[in-house]
């Protein structure tokens, strides 16, 4: 936060020089695209809810001078994602395990709108990596296969982010047939991502797989074996750091089994944790406490 803060105070010291505009723009544009750092370890969830927005918005302010900004693009979609995860989504279900169906409604499909805002940014951003590859894989089928062969190693990140989003946009509005024909896309982005660099970021791609996984069966390609062996790699990508991949496990596999022992020893080790061991996943592992509580709280309504 302190970075957006000089980046703000800086472009507006800059940009009416004479001659500087394009100069100041790109400062700005490289060092808000760089701000994530700053929000990933901070220990206030509720400042991080506070503050996002207002970065979000300035960043797009920029792109708007700089829209061709591979940077920004990339921030853009993995901030739009994360906040619509950890600050819309995870409330709506909390709303929803309370009995707020409406809220949970309303929720859920501001979630959906942030999540599809991102996939834009991310389909930009590929569009900037190579030519058309954001279009060819929106259009979805030959030609989106065709582009997953064409993509990098350097590719993952964007990749990455507007997988998530699109996933987590049809996750979100499940009545919604034509979204649901669309997963194949994402899910082949993810499976591209995770060929091309399966530690990418600490195996956040390997922790996608552990609750997807656990939402198909082994004949589909998923199932508990597979989310299992998603996890350990994930926790192992991680040094055994991060929480989130933990929580997914007991959600998805152990509700699934109907493990209650498991299901609790799981999430009783996860509230106990250090979140900020590793400072950079201090945040994360917040919003993971967060849902491990609330889980627990309603162990009653999911396991007969």
């Amino acid at each position: 936060m302190h970075r957006l803060h000089r980046t703000i105070v800086l472009l507006a010291l800059l940009a009416p020089v004479a001659g500087c505009k394009s100069v100041a723009l790109k400062f700005a544009a490289d060092s808000l695209a760089s701000t994530g750092e700053a929000y990933a370890s901070d220990d206030d969830p509720e400042l991080v809810r506070a503050a996002v927005p207002f970065g979000l918005k300035t960043m797009e302010g920029v792109l708007e001078e700089r829209p061709q900004h591979e940077g920004l693009l990339t921030s853009l979609a993995s901030g739009f994602t994360s906040y619509g995860y950890a600050f819309v989504q995870q409330d709506a279900d909390f709303a929803d395990w309370d009995g707020k169906l409406d809220l949970a409604r309303a929720g859920r499909e501001r979630a959906r709108r942030l999540y599809l805002r991102a996939r834009g940014y991310g389909v930009r951003g590929l569009d900037v990596r190579k030519d058309r590859l954001g279009q060819r894989l929106l259009a979805g089928g030959k030609d989106a296969r065709a582009a997953l062969d064409e993509a990098r190693k350097e590719d993952v990140p964007l990749l990455y982010w507007t997988a998530s989003a699109w996933a987590l946009s049809i996750a979100a509005d499940k009545a919604n047939m034509a979204g649901i024909a669309e997963l194949p896309t994402p899910i082949a982005m993810m499976e591209r991502a995770l060929a091309l660099d399966e530690a990418w970021n600490d195996g956040a791609i390997h922790e996608f797989f552990v609750v997807f996984d656990a939402t198909r069966s082994a004949a589909e390609g998923g199932g508990p074996e597979r989310a299992k062996a998603h996890l350990d790699r994930a926790l192992a990508l991680s040094m055994n750091k991060k929480l989130g991949p933990r929580v997914s496990w007991a959600e998805g596999v152990l509700v699934q089994r109907q493990d209650r022992d498991a299901f609790v020893r799981t999430l009783e080790e996860v509230i106990r944790a250090d979140p900020g061991e590793v400072p950079r996943y201090r945040l994360v592992n917040i919003v993971a406490q967060r849902r491990a509580k609330a889980l627990l709280a309603h162990v009653d309504d999911l396991f007969l």
